[in-house]
């Protein structure tokens, strides 16, 4: 079933979401410890270049997942859900998308606009060009903090919404006893409309 149906995710979908959902806490929690590393370490830079590189390999899975989700839409919301649930549920996966694309485009310019001019190599092979950044951000140094200020605080909101969507499904499974979260380990239900 690599579809999905109406009453579930086919395996690409689920695919799709159990791998980013480990990449992107992983970077969450590599972002957070590099925080407080001194800048100046070789083994900080090689942290940075790992940041960045999985911050490009989640940008283009971001990138996929939305074009698979463009021709497979997903299953419908739970039928005894309420309005404003379904309101929320739709707000939570636009900021979730919003924020899966953002987290890396800020990252991406904010290293373009850095004076230090440090090119980024993905897993020290492939070399990416820094992005042209708008002269209107002031001097290089404004330019990289205010970057630096959106990733950061982005990452605060994509935790954010990620606790939200968690205990949204754990709310599905425990309290509501739906398949919502079953949807999304099992393609089990998604087999339920053949």
């Amino acid at each position: 079933m690599l579809r999905n149906t109406k009453s579930g995710y086919g395996l690409v979908a689920i695919l799709f979401h159990w791998t980013m959902a480990v990449l992107i806490l992983g970077m969450l929690t590599l972002g957070l410890y590099m925080r407080g590393l001194p800048l100046t370490e070789p083994a900080t830079f090689q942290l940075f270049q790992l940041h960045k590189s999985i911050g490009f390999v989640v940008l283009t899975l971001a990138g996929l997942r939305l074009l698979w989700r463009l021709f497979n839409p997903p299953p419908k919301l739970p039928a005894g859900m309420h309005p404003l649930e379904r309101i929320g549920a739709h707000l939570g996966h636009i900021g979730l998308y919003a924020m899966i694309f953002a987290l890396p485009l800020t990252g991406w310019l904010m290293v373009s606009a850095s004076p230090w001019g440090i090119p980024t190599v993905l897993f020290n092979v492939l070399p990416v060009p820094h992005l042209p950044v708008p002269a209107s951000l002031g001097s290089q140094e404004q330019a990289e903090a205010f970057f630096k200020n959106l990733h950061e605080y982005g990452a605060y909101l994509l935790i954010a919404l990620i606790v939200v969507h968690a205990a949204a499904a754990f709310k599905h499974h425990l309290i509501a006893r739906d398949d919502t979260l079953k949807r999304m380990i099992s393609t089990g239900p998604a087999k339920a409309d053949f």
